[in-house]
């Protein structure tokens, strides 16, 4: 994590939202973050950021915009960089990591703290029901949880 300005982190990530939620995407090079977001954006949400997402607490929530120094483009790997109309920024509701794995059917919660927040985190490597999944998520505002 670096700083983006007091406050605030920028990580590598991805960021997108669906009304008044947002998701952000962590993960390797190549783990399919922008892959996620373009499928998130079929869906009908926008982007905030993708590449890179500052971070900063706003009424106790992590709020996701995109750094100022970074265009309003998205990569679809093997066919370029797509403009966008990219979104201001959101609260983050929900996290992805691309590079983990369920270890069951029904995982138990995990998080990731970002910023003093605990941020409820879905493993990216679940099958092609995760965007529709998350759109649910970010529609309904309620993160799944296991008893």
């Amino acid at each position: 994590m670096k700083p983006g300005g007091q406050g605030d982190v920028t990580l590598p990530a991805t960021a997108v939202t669906l009304g008044a939620h947002g998701v952000l995407i962590i993960g390797k090079s190549g783990s399919g973050k922008s892959a996620l977001a373009l499928a998130l954006m079929a869906f009908g949400a926008q982007l905030i950021a993708d590449d890179q997402v500052t971070l900063n607490l706003q009424d106790g929530m992590l709020f996701a915009r995109r750094p100022a120094t970074l265009p309003p483009l998205i990569e679809a790997r093997g066919i370029g960089l797509l403009p966008v109309d990219a979104h201001p920024g959101a609260s983050v509701l929900v996290g992805v990591d691309m590079d983990r794995a369920p270890p069951r059917r029904l995982p138990s919660p995990c998080h990731i703290d970002i910023l003093g927040v605990s941020l409820p985190l879905l493993a990216g490597q679940v099958g092609a029901h995760l965007a529709p999944s998350l759109i649910h998520i970010l529609t309904t505002g309620h993160v799944p949880h296991h008893d």
